[in-house]
């Protein structure tokens, strides 16, 4: 796909680099979250749902194309995240589009979730630094399942370049919203709780593979 085409554009991708060398938390109400494993979590309340947005930034011990690689990974994703019971990928009109489906027990209601991503490299003002955009969407290949919640709210952005050996600076924005009727005290206080371990999963994924090859 030509860059600039599609879901995302070229000004997306580049406000993305824009963030990795300097964040954009001005203007509005970011607090600092926590500081944990050398990244600085940043979060912003979204009036009308609740939750919260997040920023995350610093760097982690791995070098930056294996970690983008792992990010893209389904595979990962279904190995850190039980619940998720099937992920594939198909393209649609040029892009490439992820279906993801969670089962939960008990009283939460499973839920299933259809987004786009993209991955570029880009030369920004002489640096090379790795994107990738994912957000939801709705097409008809994908209608909405009986007993499946549909979350249609969320948004993915990562920029990662290299910090040295090994090491890469990284800048994600992350929002989504489950739908339903969890209250949101609860899932906030789920993902924050959730963050430490998310990092520490993403380097030990990133070591292990490194081992393996």
């Amino acid at each position: 796909m030509e860059p600039g085409t599609g879901t995302f554009s070229e000004e997306q991708f580049r406000e993305a680099c824009a963030e990795l060398q300097r964040p954009a938390l001005s203007g509005a109400a970011w607090e600092l979250l926590e500081e944990t494993q050398g990244i600085s979590v940043y979060r912003l309340l979204d009036q009308p749902t609740g939750l919260y947005e997040y920023k995350f930034i610093g760097t982690l011990r791995a070098p930056p194309d294996l970690l983008v690689d792992i990010c893209m990974d389904l595979g990962y994703i279904r190995r850190q995240i039980p619940q998720v019971t099937e992920a594939y990928e198909t393209e649609c009109n040029g892009e490439t589009v992820t279906y993801m489906k969670m089962e939960f027990p008990f009283f939460v209601s499973s839920r299933d979730c259809v987004y786009v991503k993209q991955r570029r490299e880009l030369d920004f003002r002489g640096r090379k630094i790795q994107v990738v955009l994912a957000k939801g969407t709705s097409l008809p290949q994908f209608p909405e399942r009986p007993g499946f919640i549909r979350v249609s709210q969320c948004q993915v952005k990562l920029a990662v370049e290299s910090a040295g050996h090994n090491r890469s600076k990284v800048f994600i924005y992350c929002f989504v919203n489950p739908g339903g009727w969890i209250p949101s005290w609860l899932i906030n206080l789920l993902v924050k709780n959730g963050i430490p371990g998310f990092l520490a999963d993403l380097e030990n994924a990133c070591l292990r593979y490194q081992r393996r090859t």
